[in-house]
């Protein structure tokens, strides 16, 4: 994400990573399911998590 982002753009952002975060989890589920290796989604989710907690942080700024 850039460092001077709009509000309009970080709250975009937000979206997308909601988004991201929703259907790796749900492939993570199907997964689990039929006992597949769900280290690498795990792996996504931490990442994204982070990165939404970023985003989270900058918006904070227009408020």
């Amino acid at each position: 994400m850039k460092e001077n982002a709009s509000k309009e753009e970080l709250e975009h952002e937000l979206i997308n990573l909601k988004a991201d975060y929703a259907r790796i989890q749900s492939d993570m589920d199907k997964l689990e399911y039929v006992r597949g290796r769900v280290s690498s989604a795990e792996e996504q989710l931490i990442r994204l998590e982070k990165e939404i907690a970023e985003v989270y942080k900058q918006l904070e700024h227009f408020e």
